[in-house]
């Protein structure tokens, strides 16, 4: 028994075209399929929806929900707003700077391009206030990575006896730390 792949991963939006229109607009994504009903299929609860898809590539698919019966939407405020994010991987860095400009003149903010050192990423808000990030890969993603799988699990072991960050993998953002102190 094994996952094959993520089929969909849905969200709330405050406004199901706002957010294909932008979606489609800002990061080209296509519109596929919109579900309405005015009962839920799994609870059968009487409860209005709009439920619409898009292809975020490679199979991948992005989904929203609009709920214009519930209370507006908003989000946990115990976690900070750059923790739940979306993170959608583009084809290198100059396709990540294309999208950095293109974003930046259609009156986006973003923040980055951060160096990640395995990959680079850049940050920004939907209309709905969902964190996104677009990463290409590293050149030298490939080796970077074994670097880091082989210390995975000692970390995870540190990390879970101690809930301070293990200096296994400090590389990983120490040109960047070197750059901002």
């Amino acid at each position: 028994m094994k996952i094959e792949k993520i089929h969909h991963v849905a969200y709330r939006c405050k406004d199901a075209k706002e957010t294909v229109d932008w979606y489609v607009k800002n990061l080209n994504m296509d519109f596929v399929l919109a579900i309405a009903e005015d009962h839920v299929p799994s609870t059968h609860e009487p409860d209005p929806y709009m439920h619409v898809f898009l292809d975020a590539g490679g199979g991948n698919v992005l989904a929203f929900f609009e709920l214009p019966t519930k209370p507006q939407m908003g989000r946990d405020e115990n976690t900070p707003r750059w923790v739940q994010h979306f993170a959608f991987k583009v084809k290198d860095r100059d396709a990540l700077l294309e999208y950095k400009a293109h974003l930046e003149a259609n009156g986006i903010d973003v923040l980055g391009v951060t160096d990640h050192s395995i990959f680079h990423s850049i940050y920004f808000f939907d209309p709905n206030g969902h964190r996104i990030e677009l990463a290409c890969p590293d050149p030298e993603e490939e080796a970077l990575v074994k670097r880091l799988d082989a210390v995975k699990w000692d970390m995870l072991e540190e990390w879970s006896r101690t809930k301070r960050a293990p200096k296994h993998a400090d590389w990983l953002h120490a040109k960047e730390l070197a750059e901002v102190g």
